[in-house]
């Protein structure tokens, strides 16, 4: 455990349909108090029940859109973590339903990294380290000119780096 990570004691909810990325997440984030869930009912109960300091999602096989909204609607920074929804739609959708991040599965190292800068600085920091970390990814799914050919994705990325940290 690292005593001097703005994660340590945090409460994060983790939902993912497949256990074996929730004990990954619980190895990476080992020095949090950890709830999991793999399936949308049981998310929606323990939303309901506790007060996190972050919500990681899953897209596919736990409805993670509808507990977006929840957990948005609740007050607490929500990332998403996806496989199979990798889509520039997909990330529109979590970036106007309020996600503080979207993070390819194949990134999930930068986990710890990304919820660190959500904690200490906020939502705009993270999607930076978001999109410095998942950036390639994101070009190799979406095409090379992703954040260029979409003018929402230019608008959001322009406001990103007018924010201050």
């Amino acid at each position: 455990m690292n005593l001097e990570s703005p994660l340590n004691d945090k409460l994060v909810l983790a939902v993912d349909d497949e256990p074996d990325v929730l004990e990954v997440v619980g190895e990476l984030l080992d020095m949090c108090r950890i709830h999991k869930a793999t399936d949308y009912q049981t998310a929606v109960k323990l939303l309901g029940a506790h007060s996190y300091d972050a919500v990681i999602l899953d897209i596919m096989g736990v409805n993670g859109f509808e507990l977006l909204k929840d957990s948005v609607s609740r007050g607490f920074p929500t990332l998403m973590l996806t496989a199979h929804a990798l889509t520039p739609e997909a990330l529109k959708k979590a970036i106007k339903l309020g996600a503080v991040s979207f993070l390819p599965k194949e990134r999930i190292v930068d986990l710890r990294p990304i919820l660190e800068d959500l904690i200490t600085y906020g939502a705009a920091p993270s999607w930076r380290k978001t999109f410095d970390s998942a950036g390639e990814i994101f070009s190799q799914h979406f095409g090379p000119d992703w954040k260029t050919r979409d003018k929402f994705f230019r608008e959001f990325i322009e406001e990103l780096k007018n924010q201050d940290v």
